[in-house]
């Protein structure tokens, strides 16, 4: 059988005594996008930051494509990866943050074309070709030598989903990606995703987007407190749940 793009199995994370994830598990299939929710506080962003390595589990187990995140299994026991390690592996996930964390001196293709050829050593040439083409499809092929700060947020934001696919990631996290723009700028973001949802990309949204999740997901997880609540369809969670808590939740932000 293929496995799971993504499984977690009873993660574990504390920051000091603090535990932010209290033992989360969950699959998501190759292709599939799943949308987290929940209130803030609730260990959303802390599990993308774990299945990017950028955090490391206190304990439970995380894989991306069958390969565990951060470590390599010799017998029983697990044996953390070098940091040249890591960075190949998480080469292959791209993350895009709600803040846009663009390089202000750097055009939008220079943006995009940073990492391919740094971190892949491919030319400048194709790296360039490659970059136009990303920036095209979300809806930017205009904008190739603007600066950030000649950019909308929303356009910055398309230009930081650019640069994640210039790694030509197996996996995309969406850490709340709508959250800093005005609301007028979110419909465009929301587009190119829902783009690359069509095209196959497997995905991770944390979201307050009840319309995008909605429509794009096909798994919808509620969280609250570190753990998951529920999970399911979309129709099912968000107009049927089945726990009072995420009743609750819901009955605020649709």
């Amino acid at each position: 059988m293929t496995p799971p793009m993504v499984k977690a199995e009873a993660v574990h994370k504390r920051f000091g005594r603090l535990e932010v994830l209290k033992g989360v598990s969950l699959e998501v299939a190759a292709g599939e996008v799943m949308c987290l929710l929940g209130p803030s506080g609730s260990g959303k962003s802390t599990l993308l930051r774990c299945i990017n390595h950028l955090e490391k589990i206190n304990s439970g187990r995380l894989s991306v494509d069958g390969e565990l995140v951060g470590y390599r299994q010799v017998g029983e026991k697990l044996h953390e990866l070098r940091e040249g390690e890591v960075a190949r592996k998480r080469s292959q996930i791209g993350m895009v943050f709600q803040h846009f964390n663009l390089f202000p001196h750097m055009t939008a293709l220079d943006n995009v074309t940073c990492a391919p050829m740094r971190v892949k050593n491919e030319s400048r040439d194709g790296a360039e070709a490659r970059a136009r083409e990303l920036l095209d499809q979300v809806g930017l092929g205009d904008k190739v030598d603007a600066y950030p700060s000649q950019l909308s947020g929303g356009q910055q934001q398309r230009v930081a989903i650019a640069r994640a696919l210039a790694m030509e990631p197996k996996l995309m996290l969406f850490d709340e990606p709508t959250s800093a723009l005005d609301p007028e700028l979110v419909g465009d973001v929301l587009a190119a995703m829902q783009q690359l949802a069509r095209d196959g990309m497997t995905m991770i949204v944390v979201t307050h987007e009840m319309g995008f999740a909605r429509e794009v997901a096909d798994t919808v997880v509620f969280m609250d407190a570190g753990v998951v609540v529920e999970s399911g369809k979309p129709a099912d969670v968000l107009s049927d749940p089945r726990h009072e808590r995420t009743r609750a939740f819901l009955s605020k932000v649709l």
